[in-house]
């Protein structure tokens, strides 16, 4: 015979708090992008050309690109944001969620832009190059 399997009430509470900690981290850190998303998209444009991982014939169309990934990602429901970095959702162990949004959109869809020559190095170059940038604004602890 099958057994009923009966969760523990303290084990569905602390589930319940992680999953509400979670939550909470993402709205403070959308808020923080909210005011610092100008900022923040003309950093990573820069850090990305410095690093030469981004070769561009205009900056300023890469900045505004990147501030509408990030204006995009601010009106996303987390389905999308989800969908969005299925593909390298297991890049780091602990990743930055508006980094890793950042960098796929750089990988899958920055890379046909008009203005992109070409993208270099690797997945792992390209996040940690935003996520440095991301987290000295939107730090999560």
């Amino acid at each position: 015979m099958a057994r009923d399997y009966r969760p523990n009430v303290r084990e569905m509470s602390v589930i319940s708090k992680l999953d509400q900690a979670k939550e909470v981290q993402r709205v403070r850190a959308l808020l923080l992008l909210r005011d610092h998303v100008d900022e923040l998209s003309g950093r990573i444009a820069m850090k990305l050309i410095e690093s030469r991982l981004v070769e561009t014939t205009s900056k300023t169309e890469l900045e505004e690109q990147i501030h509408r990934c990030l204006s995009t990602l601010l009106t996303a429901e987390d389905f999308e944001v989800q969908y969005q970095v299925a593909n390298i959702r297991d890049l780091v162990p602990r990743p930055h969620f508006i980094s890793l949004y950042v960098t796929a959109y750089i990988i899958e869809k920055l890379i046909d832009h008009r203005c992109i020559v070409d993208i270099y190095g690797t997945n792992e170059e390209i996040y940690r190059c935003v996520n440095t940038q991301v987290a000295r604004l939107i730090p999560l602890p």
